[in-house]
């Protein structure tokens, strides 16, 4: 029998809310959780939608739901913080900065060494989507939406030019903590010339197949970016 999409809307609507508030700090493991009723109730939608969205919950580690024990939040330490959707919900709001150099620690552990990845591995095809993100931020207005998502392209470039299946897999995490995170950086910076200059000489030691030079600039940008976004 065909899924009908209407009930899968209702059923993402339902858990975007839900998975919003808990990783917000709305609703925390000390809290009741409400019932399917309640929520059936508050939502408007029926048991099976409601259903449907705790499991799409359960899947990303914020809540469990068992017989006679009901639906609780779990402990931070139980949530896939990785899961894109809880990334974009814990970055939904104003993000703290604990969260936005938590991330940028995530990134000095991983980008850099993925640029050297790619400067040893990369394909023609990867080197030149690489590049085209780049011209991309050239071409944009200075900080604009277009110019940001550009960079962020950049980046989730590089990883698949990596040819590592488990730097590939970071992308999701990498793009959407990235939308975010550019909006405290390259905002405040006075000089976009700089971006792209910092940019542009880690595509050039990638397409020179230069593997130090690729990691030093890339930690060199990472680190720049995490300091603009320290003057906040």
């Amino acid at each position: 029998m065909a899924r009908d999409p209407r009930r899968s809307n209702l059923s993402f609507r339902v858990a975007q809310d839900l998975g919003r508030d808990i990783v917000c700090g709305n609703r925390g493991p000390a809290q009741p959780f409400p019932t399917e009723a309640a929520l059936c109730e508050q939502f408007g939608v029926s048991r099976t939608a409601v259903r449907e969205a705790v499991k799409m919950l359960s899947a990303k580690g914020l809540v469990s739901s068992k017989p006679r024990q009901g639906i609780r939040v779990l402990p931070e330490e139980s949530w896939n913080i990785l899961d894109p959707d809880v990334l974009s919900w814990s970055l939904d709001t104003q993000p703290s900065l604990a969260v936005l150099h938590e991330f940028f620690q995530m990134r000095v552990a991983i980008e850099p060494e993925a640029a050297a990845l790619a400067a040893r591995f990369a394909d023609e095809a990867q080197r030149a989507a690489i590049r085209a993100a780049l011209d991309g931020m050239a071409a944009a207005r200075q900080h604009g939406d277009e110019a940001r998502a550009a960079d962020v392209e950049f980046h989730v470039a590089i990883l698949y030019a990596t040819k590592n299946r488990f730097y590939v897999r970071m992308r999701d995490f990498i793009r959407t903590a990235l939308h975010v995170s550019i909006r405290f950086t390259t905002s405040k910076s006075a000089d976009y010339a700089e971006t792209l200059r910092s940019h542009g000489g880690v595509h050039a030691a990638i397409c020179a197949g230069d593997a130090n030079t690729a990691r030093r600039r890339m930690r060199r940008l990472v680190e720049d970016a995490r300091a603009c976004l320290g003057q906040g």
